[in-house]
C-alpha cells in the first residue's frame, strides 16, 4: 500500500507563512479596493450626505429663531405636523395587527390561498402609490362605486361596521384564552361553536343596541372619507402595508413552532403561547418593522397628495405643506419642514443601525447525524 508521501498528502499542514501566502492571493489588489471604496463614497457623498447638509444649511440659514417662527409661527405648517403625527400611528398600529396576523397565519399553517395572500401582501411594493390613491377615490370618492351611499347616509355603515368589530374581536379573544388542555376546559370553553354564533351574534346585538339607543352616530348625514382624515389614514396604511408583514414572516419561519408547540404542550393557551414564546423570539424582527413602517408613513406624498384634496389647513401633511410651500416660493419654511422630515430619517438610520447591531444573527446548526451530536 502506498503511504501518504508517495501519493502526494502533505503529512504536516502548511506553516503560517503559506497559509497568509494564499489568503494575499485570493484578495483583491489594493488598487481596486481603494478604487471601488472610493467610488462609493463618492456617489454617497453626492446623492445623501450633500443634500442632507444642504437641508439643514438652509433651514438654518435666518437663525434659530426664524427656524422656530417658520415651523410653528405658521398655522397651516403646525397643522400638517399635527395631522402627520395623527394619521401615521393610526396606521402603523393597523400594520402591526395586520402584520403579525398574517406572519403567523402564514408561516405556522397551510390553507387555500396561501401562495396569493403572500403576493397580495406584496402588491404595494408594485403599485405605484399615485395609483393607489386614485383607487381609493375610484371606491370611496362622489362618483365612486361606494360615493353615493356614503353622501347619502354614509353613517349608517358605522353601527354595523363597530359591532362587526365588537363581535370579531370577541371571537378572537375567546380562542386567544381558551385552554389548550382538553381536561382544563370547562363550560363554555367546551363548545367553540356556541360561542361562535350565540356569543359572536350577542355581542353584535348588544353593541348595535348601544349605538342605536344613545345615537352615536348622526342619521342622513354624509360620510366623507375622501379629501378628509379617513382617507389619509387609508392611503398611508394601504402603501405600509407590507413592512411588518414581511420582515415577520421569514423571522417567524427560521424559528420555526417547536417551541410554540411545546408551550401548547405544557397547558398554555393561545394569549400565553404568544405572549411569553412568539413575541420575545420575534421582538426583534417586529421593531425592525416598524421602524420601517413609521418612516415610510411619515413621508408618504403620491396616495396622500391624491386623496387629500391638498386643502391647506385640513389635508395637507408635512410632505404635502413641504411641497406648497416650495410652490409658493417660501424657501425658508419649506427647508424648515424638510428638515424635521430629514431629521425623522436621520433618527430612523440611527435606530435601524442600532438593532441590527443588538438583533441576533441566525446561525445555521449543523444536523446532530452529521456530526455526530457535537456542534
Amino acid at each position: 500500500m502506498k503511504t501518504g508521501e508517495q501519493i502526494g498528502i502533505s503529512k504536516h499542514p502548511p506553516d503560517g507563512q503559506e497559509i497568509v501566502s494564499e489568503r494575499r492571493a485570493q484578495k483583491d489588489p489594493a488598487w481596486v479596493q481603494w478604487s471601488l471604496t472610493a467610488i462609493a463614497l463618492v456617489v454617497v457623498g453626492v446623492l445623501i450626505v450633500v443634500p442632507v447638509v444642504n437641508v439643514f444649511a438652509e433651514a438654518l440659514a435666518d437663525g434659530v429663531g426664524v427656524y422656530w417662527k417658520n415651523l410653528f409661527a405658521d398655522p397651516d405648517t403646525l397643522q400638517s405636523i399635527t395631522l402627520t403625527l395623527s394619521v401615521v400611528p393610526i396606521a402603523l398600529l393597523a400594520n402591526v395587527l395586520f402584520g403579525v396576523s398574517a406572519a403567523w397565519a402564514i408561516s405556522r399553517f397551510s390553507f387555500p390561498g396561501r401562495t396569493l395572500l403572500v403576493a397580495l401582501i406584496d402588491l404595494p411594493f408594485a403599485v405605484s402609490p399615485v395609483v393607489a390613491g386614485l383607487m381609493l377615490v375610484l371606491i370611496f370618492g362622489l362618483q365612486g362605486y361606494l360615493g353615493e351611499f356614503l353622501r347619502r347616509d354614509g353613517y349608517s355603515i358605522m353601527p354595523y361596521l363597530i359591532s362587526t368589530l365588537g363581535a370579531v374581536l370577541a371571537i378572537v379573544g375567546y380562542f386567544l384564552f381558551r385552554p389548550s388542555n382538553a381536561h382544563a376546559r370547562r363550560g363554555l370553553w367546551k363548545h367553540p361553536f356556541l360561542v361562535l354564533l350565540v356569543g359572536g351574534s350577542a355581542v353584535f346585538g348588544i353593541l348595535f343596541f348601544v349605538q342605536d339607543y344613545w345615537t352615536l352616530w348622526p342619521v342622513h348625514k354624509s360620510l366623507k372619507i375622501i379629501f378628509a382624515f379617513p382617507g389619509l389614514v387609508l392611503a398611508t396604511a394601504f402603501v405600509t402595508f407590507p413592512f411588518v408583514a414581511r420582515e415577520l414572516i421569514p423571522v417567524m419561519n427560521a424559528i420555526g413552532p417547536e417551541e410554540e408547540l411545546a408551550a401548547v404542550s405544557l397547558g398554555a393557551n393561545g394569549w400565553q403561547m404568544f405572549w411569553h414564546v412568539t413575541l420575545p423570539n420575534v421582538k426583534w424582527g417586529l421593531a425592525y418593522g416598524v421602524i420601517l413602517c413609521n418612516a415610510r408613513a411619515i413621508g408618504e406624498f403620491g396616495a396622500v397628495y391624491v386623496v387629500s384634496g391638498h386643502i391647506a389647513g385640513k389635508t395637507d401633511t408635512m410632505p404635502l405643506r413641504i411641497e406648497k410651500l416650495f410652490q409658493e416660493y417660501n424657501l425658508p419654511g419649506a427647508f424648515a419642514l424638510a428638515s424635521v422630515l430629514t431629521l425623522v430619517a436621520v433618527l430612523t438610520l440611527f435606530a435601524k443601525s442600532k438593532l441590527e447591531r443588538k438583533a441576533p444573527s441566525v446561525v445555521s446548526v449543523p444536523e446532530a447525524n452529521h456530526t455526530g451530536g457535537q456542534v
